[in-house]
């Protein structure tokens, strides 16, 4: 199936430049060859850092009238849009989501945020500071004021990852495109076709060369837009381990960073809760997208005297999952990405097994499927909280369910964790679920269920290792400025 128009090339200021090197693309649910994807060269790279930084500081591009710059936007969304069905196939093919994941979540839920982030572009740039009345070497009284300018950082390097890619990368390209930035978007080597069809959609549209360039490459091809001077913003979706290294290499150009890590979410089911509703979270907390996700609520704390019945409940939710080809509608469970994910799961089970937790469901491969990389849907009982289980994010699907108590120590147990991305409650009592969110160190927390949807509007990010600043909404859109004073008087 043919996906991409230009599939031997990259998007290099513009212009489509193919490349020396191909590297294998493949089918993560029967290993077939997708495609094999152009790598760009350190020239290519670095043409395409020197494109965005003329872009930005040469062309029209940050100075438009925001209105302008919205309409731009608006027809580069309408035209992703005319070909979603094209691009949920690619999600499928090209990250393993489940048919209905890749539409309702990896397609739909970044287009809905994407058309109001260019709403949002629309918020006053400019913004009053109150008078101050001084008195003066006159005499006189001085009438001071001025105003709060929110302007373009400047050049954006974004680099995402292979479990949500499509929506990554819209949500980085459209924000910072919206306030005038210029951005070079390096894609995972797994997910490549998600980035390109960026640039046949730029072309489509008459996006400005040199505003957006999109590279391929491995770790290296990061160093190099991580540790450029022409370099404003790093804006990073990924580990923990490789965050920290970009902040290392950040470090001597003291660029900005923004960046969204791993986490190890805590769902917490007080006495009181629906068991049905918490255990059915629980489910969607360690399988949805065979657990890639990195703020999947992986940690089940439960309150001993309901456990055993959440458990159970869960255990046999497990029996209705049907794993296979996500290309199946009927599926709804498919594999991890590589080889190496699902090894780094095998690992953990035989980890958690060591430390004295309860296999309650999973643990292995499915049997019939020998191409592709599978992996049950694996449920721990009995897990310490201090066990790696518990603390080490798996990116696998593999559930942890530990006992409390008492609230306070449902508090302790979901903050005694090196992360903070995300997190959730289900109690009868919503009010002290509330007074409880209000004291666990993460980014946000859903009760009963939440919203029903990731709202556009919320600021998503985390604190500790799961990284800092925010996306989406107006915070998210503010991550891609930076604030001048301009003072003025009158006496």
């Amino acid at each position: 199936m043919p996906f991409l128009k230009y599939a031997d090339a990259i998007y290099v200021g513009g212009e489509w430049e193919k490349t020396d090197r191909r590297e294998a693309v493949i089918n993560p649910a029967d290993e077939s060859l997708l495609i094999e994807a152009p790598v760009g060269s350190a020239r290519q790279v670095e043409a395409a850092i020197g494109a965005a930084r003329h872009a930005f500081d040469r062309s029209d591009w940050s100075h438009l009238p925001v209105a302008e710059r919205q309409k731009i936007l608006t027809r580069f969304l309408d035209a992703l849009d005319a070909r979603k069905g094209a691009i949920v196939d690619m999600i499928v093919a090209e990250a393993g989501a489940t048919r209905m994941l890749a539409e309702f979540l990896q397609y739909g839920i970044p287009m809905k945020h994407a058309r109001r982030t260019v709403e949002l572009a629309s918020r006053p740039a400019v913004t009053p500071l109150p008078v101050e009345l001084t008195p003066n070497a006159q005499g006189r009284t001085t009438l001071g004021t001025g105003v709060v300018s929110r302007e373009p950082v400047g050049v954006v390097a974004a680099i995402s990852p292979y479990n949500f890619p499509f929506f990554l990368n819209v949500g980085k390209v459209v924000p910072a495109l919206a306030v005038g930035c210029t951005v070079v978007l390096k894609p995972s080597p797994y997910t490549p076709m998600e980035a390109l069809i960026l640039g046949e959609i730029a072309d489509e549209v008459g996006l400005p060369k040199g505003v957006l360039s999109i590279v391929t490459g491995d770790i290296e091809t990061g160093k190099l837009l991580t540790t450029d001077p022409r370099v404003d913003l790093v804006h990073f979706t990924g580990s923990d381990k490789v965050g920290a290294m970009i902040q290392a290499q950040a470090a001597p150009t003291l660029k900005r960073i923004v960046m969204e890590l791993g986490g190890k979410s805590a769902l917490i089911v007080r006495s009181d809760a629906d068991i049905q509703k918490a255990a059915a979270a629980g489910l969607m907390g360690f399988t949805t997208h065979c657990g890639q996700g990195c703020a999947l609520t992986t940690r089940h704390l439960v309150h001993n005297s309901v456990r055993p019945q959440f458990v159970e409940a869960l255990k046999g939710m497990l029996t209705h999952i049907r794993i296979g080809n996500p290309a199946d509608p009927a599926v709804n469970y498919g594999p991890l990405i590589r080889e190496v994910a699902r090894k780094r799961t095998e690992d953990y089970v035989a980890i958690a097994r060591d430390e004295g937790a309860t296999l309650v469901s999973g643990g292995k491969r499915p049997e019939g499927l020998d191409k592709g990389f599978y992996f049950e849907p694996t449920l721990f009982d009995n897990v310490k909280n201090d066990s790696r289980l518990a603390q080490e994010e798996v990116f696998g699907p593999i559930g942890a369910v530990i006992g409390f108590d008492d609230d306070d120590e449902a508090i302790a147990l979901a903050n005694a964790s090196d992360f903070g991305l995300s997190g959730a409650i289900y109690s009868a009592d919503a009010g002290q679920a509330y007074r409880m969110a209000l004291k666990i160190r993460t980014g946000g927390v859903s009760i009963n269920g939440g919203a029903g949807t990731m709202q556009s509007d919320a600021p998503f990010g985390g604190i500790k290792r799961s990284g800092y600043g925010r996306e989406y909404g107006e915070d998210g859109l503010n991550e891609f400025t930076y604030q001048k004073v301009i003072g003025f008087h009158a006496e």
